[in-house]
């Protein structure tokens, strides 16, 4: 619909609403963009999350979930940053202070040396009616959980102490089609019929 509009002289022109719809047009695709990037990043899953195939800085080098007192482990594995852990650390360190509700009041996830992995365990304090967690693990980004109990808060190790090599390579499935060509084929039923 046009409108009438005058100008310094007064003298009336039309101008459509082309532009204002067009704007409103493109505003309506903009939220619908960003909410569904929004629902998108509800459903992380963090236990499919893999490095880039960037090239590593040292040797068995590895990765694990940071934050610092953080409210909660969604929050943290999400915006944890992603960079490297130093050379002298060895293992992912999760620390989850939670009521006696099992809510979480707090939780730290840090790349940790062998040190500070001795205190794994779970501490109740009577005084404060909290409990603190602490679990390690090793191998690229393992502290996807958090501690609750005795039974996961420990030390989780991917190979004896001692023996030598990083951390196992998932399993290679390259060999998978040719090992699938040596299986017998069926035989069409005319080929049988003829060796007869």
């Amino acid at each position: 619909v046009p409108y009438l509009l005058s100008d310094r002289k007064g003298t009336p022109s039309k101008v459509t609403m082309l532009p204002l719809r067009h704007a409103l047009a493109v505003a309506v695709v903009h939220i619908f963009i960003l909410s569904e990037s929004w629902a998108l990043a509800k459903n992380i899953n963090f236990y499919n999350v893999r490095p880039p195939l960037d090239p590593t800085p040292f040797p068995n080098s590895f990765k694990c979930f940071t934050c610092e007192n953080a409210g909660d482990n969604y929050n943290c594995n999400r915006w944890a940053e992603d960079k490297w852990c130093p050379q002298n650390t060895r293992y992912c360190l999760t620390v989850h202070h939670f009521t006696s509700h099992g809510r979480s009041t707090s939780i730290t996830k840090k790349c940790a040396s062998r040190s500070e992995c001795h205190s794994v365990g779970c501490h109740h304090s009577r005084d404060s009616e909290h409990t603190e967690c602490r679990s390690c693990c090793e191998g690229m980004i393992c502290n996807v959980e958090l501690p609750t109990n005795h039974s996961n808060a420990v030390l989780a190790v991917t190979r004896a102490p001692g023996t030598s090599g990083g951390p196992r390579a998932p399993p290679s499935h390259v060999g998978l089609p040719a090992w699938s060509l040596l299986l017998p084929l069926p035989l069409p039923l005319s080929v049988c019929l003829m060796n007869k």
